[in-house]
Parts: C-alpha cells; sequence; structure tokens
C-alpha cells in the first residue's frame, strides 16, 4: 500500500510539474532574450507594438522608446534588421531594446512575407524584398513622435546586416550605418557557406526555376532551409560548422519562437543566387561601423564587405575578441561590448 501511495505521489507531482511548465507565463510581448521588457513603466524604456503598410502588405515591428519618454522631444533613432531565419523578438530585440537604454527611439519589423507581417507566399525571402523593409522601417520612424528624422542610424544583424548595407548605398537617410555579424545572403546561396557549394551552382539554379515554374501553375510551393527540429543533443554536437550548430541551438533551444524559421521559397533562389550584398559597396560614403566576432566562421564576409567600402566617410572593423557569430546574438559579455560600441560609434555621428 505505501508502495502504490509512493507512486501515485509521484504520478501526481510529474502530472504538477509539466502543467506547471505548460502554464509557464509567457513574456506578454512574445520577446525571447535575457533581461527582456515584460511591462511598461513609466519612466523606463517602454516597448510599443505597431503595424503599418508597406507595398500593400501588414508590417509587424515593435518600437522601443528611451527612458522619460517625451513625446515632444527630439531623439536620434536606430533602425534594427533581423538575421535571416530570426524576428524581432530574438537578437533584433535584444540591440533595439539595448540601443533605447542608451537613449535612442529603435525599431525592428518582421520582413515582409515572414515573422508576423503578412505576404503570400509564407517564406517568401527575396533580397529586393528585404531591402525594402528596412526603408520602410526608416519611412515609418521618421514620422514616430519624438524622432528626428536628420539623425537616423542603421543596425543589420546577419542576413539583416547584408541588407542594411545594400539599403544604405542609396538611402542617404541613414547618417550612420552599422552591422553585427554581417551574412551575405547572395553570396551563401550562390556559392554555399564558405564557398562548399560551387560545382552544384547550376544544378541549384535549375531546381529554382522549376520551383518557379510550378507556382506559376498553381502547384504545391517548394521550400529550401527546412531544419529538423527534434535533433538530440548528440546530433546537434555532430553539425559540423560554427554557425549551423550554434544557431541550431538558438533557434530551437534556447531563443526559440513560434515565427522564426529556416524555411525560404525554393523560388526565392532565383534571386537571392544573382544578387550580392557587397555590389556597389563604393556607393556607401557614409560613416561605417562592421562588427563581428573573431573566432565567427562568418567573418571572411564582414572582411570582404569593408574591404569594398572604399567611399565611407569613416570606417572601422570591430572585432570582438573569442566571440562566435551566434554569440553575439546573446552571450552578455560579447552584447555588452558590441552595444557599447554602437553606442559610441552613434554617439559621434547622430549628434544632435
Amino acid at each position: 500500500m505505501k508502495r502504490i501511495t509512493f507512486i501515485l505521489i509521484k504520478i501526481f507531482m510529474t502530472i504538477s510539474i509539466i502543467s506547471s511548465a505548460q502554464t509557464k507565463p509567457q513574456n506578454p510581448f512574445g520577446l525571447v532574450y535575457k533581461d527582456a521588457i515584460t511591462k511598461n513603466v513609466k519612466g523606463k524604456v517602454n516597448i510599443h507594438p505597431v503595424t503599418y503598410k508597406l507595398n500593400g502588405i501588414d508590417i509587424a515591428a515593435n518600437v522601443y522608446t528611451p527612458a522619460d519618454y517625451n513625446a515632444s522631444k527630439k531623439y536620434p533613432a536606430v533602425v534594427v534588421a533581423h538575421p535571416n531565419g530570426g524576428v524581432k523578438e530574438q537578437t533584433a530585440g535584444l540591440y533595439a531594446q539595448r540601443l533605447a537604454e542608451a537613449g535612442y527611439i529603435t525599431i525592428t519589423a518582421d520582413a515582409a512575407y515572414q515573422g508576423a507581417s503578412g505576404g503570400e507566399p509564407r517564406h517568401t525571402d527575396k533580397p529586393a524584398y528585404r531591402t525594402e523593409d528596412i526603408h520602410g522601417m526608416a519611412d515609418f520612424i521618421s514620422q514616430y513622435a519624438g524622432v528626428d528624422a536628420n539623425h537616423l542610424g542603421a543596425l543589420g544583424i546577419c542576413g539583416g546586416g547584408g541588407y542594411t548595407l545594400k539599403a544604405a548605398q542609396s538611402d542617404k537617410r541613414f547618417k550612420a550605418v552599422a552591422t553585427l555579424s554581417m551574412f551575405n545572403s547572395g553570396e551563401v546561396r550562390r556559392n554555399g557557406f564558405q564557398n562548399a557549394q560551387l560545382a552544384t551552382i547550376q544544378q541549384r539554379l535549375k531546381q529554382a526555376s522549376d520551383a518557379r515554374e510550378q507556382e506559376a501553375a498553381g502547384g504545391k510551393i517548394i521550400y529550401a532551409g527546412e531544419a529538423n527540429p527534434n535533433l538530440t543533443e548528440e546530433e546537434i554536437a555532430k553539425i559540423p560548422t560554427d554557425l549551423y550548430r550554434e544557431g541550431y541551438a538558438y533557434y530551437f533551444r534556447t531563443h526559440a519562437h513560434p515565427n522564426s524559421t529556416f524555411l525560404y521559397t525554393m523560388s526565392s533562389l532565383l534571386d537571392l543566387m544573382t544578387w550580392d550584398a557587397t555590389m556597389n559597396m563604393d556607393l556607401i560614403n557614409q560613416p561605417l561601423l562592421m562588427i563581428a566576432g573573431s573566432k565567427a566562421d562568418t567573418k571572411y564576409m564582414t572582411d570582404e564587405a569593408f574591404s569594398k567600402a572604399t567611399n565611407a566617410k569613416s570606417k572601422e572593423l570591430f572585432l570582438i575578441d573569442g566571440a562566435t557569430h551566434i554569440q553575439t546574438y546573446w552571450k552578455p559579455e560579447y552584447v555588452s561590448q558590441a552595444v557599447n560600441k554602437l553606442v559610441k560609434f552613434y554617439q559621434i555621428n547622430l549628434q544632435q
């Protein structure tokens, strides 16, 4: 009898623990990063979920306002573009919040066709759209109460960094341009990560062409970038590159968000594979700061872009010693180094 009672107690305890885990309160704004805002408090940094139209598509964004924000005053602002596969509630939100803590009004939005933003087919990932997203954030935040549109900066993270470089080449509303762990989506989709797929370029272009033909005929949409979210820890450990191994852990384990996915339409490769973030880098004449981890296996992309920025008003490559690509998204000591550098950069170049 005692044994049965003990077993029943264990069962009820287990059910209670599972139930508690399932009903554990989530961040009310959906934010998944450490020390995220949980409620708006007067006198503190606040978050404001907003929506706006961009080329007929509903865009979901978060605006962060500094402590003691006063709409009648004027503040410099920063547009923050999220990584490939990411959403505004992850690292882009972390950096937007930290910059707001330093006195900037910031905005980060889900890319069109992705996250909580509208657009069909879902997970379309075309460079022109991603670049337009950044112009669209500038449109919206420039009209936001308290923003000094003449003191607007940009920050792009990972794939958002490549698209930010492209946007800044033409959009001179951005007075200071920064990237963190920049990822050249076109180069990687074309050549493979670290140029590992050069031999299959034509084959993959044919696959993308066939996928577009199928879409045009009303057939099933084919997706690339599909990943198994149920890998074991041992299987994750066997992923050979830091970027994808740590990225898997970040997006599926430690900072998972239901709107975040690696998927993109196969037909998007028609545009991605013929695009390059570093083409026309000489058009960037604004001050430029590029930040990367010294141990990042993506650093070669930052190096390539930086060397081509021949007409930047000023430029600096800042390396975070010991950091990998994904670690710059969340690891406190690395995030602090990046934020401190960004704040100094914007203070110098977004002076009111």
